[in-house]
């Protein structure tokens, strides 16, 4: 049974398993190249898109691994939990430069088993297992900028 579409408090509507699916994408890019989580993300349903920040565009074997580490978390059925931290908690765990000025001191932590965790405020599954299949779809690279469009496709 496919999930509903849920809005979070800021009334974006969100997709759980495309949403949880940037997470771990984000957490593989950053364990397998050491570069800053995306920046410019737009996620949707049938379709999303990441860009990263690297000094050389992803081999077509790297391309490949990227997209088998992602599977390979998702198939691992890793519980998705939240908890709720200070700023100054989270900053021992989480990257917080993309945190808005007006942030409250209090963050809501989104943790995807011990592969990632990261503040979020989205709506999110409750174990990877429900994702589905992840693949890249396509991918161009400019000025330092690597843009990945991916989907996520039930089993």
């Amino acid at each position: 049974m496919e999930q509903e579409i849920q809005i979070n408090e800021h009334n974006k509507k969100e997709y759980p398993p495309m949403h949880t699916a940037e997470h771990i994408l984000n957490a593989t890019m950053v364990k397998m190249f050491g570069c800053p989580r995306s920046r410019n993300a737009h996620i949707e349903r049938k379709k999303s898109k990441c860009d990263y920040q690297l000094m050389q565009e992803p081999s077509t074997e790297q391309i490949a691994a990227i997209e088998a580490a992602v599977n390979e978390v998702i198939g691992k059925n890793l519980p998705v939990t939240v908890e709720y931290m200070t700023q100054a908690e989270a900053a021992h765990i989480v990257d917080l430069s993309k945190l808005p000025k007006n942030a409250t001191d209090t963050l809501r932590i989104v943790r995807v088993g011990d592969y990632d965790a990261c503040a979020c405020a989205g709506d999110h599954v409750e174990n990877t297992g429900k994702i589905g299949i992840f693949s890249i779809l396509s991918h161009s690279y400019e000025n330092c900028i690597w843009r990945v469009r991916w989907k996520v496709k039930r089993a």
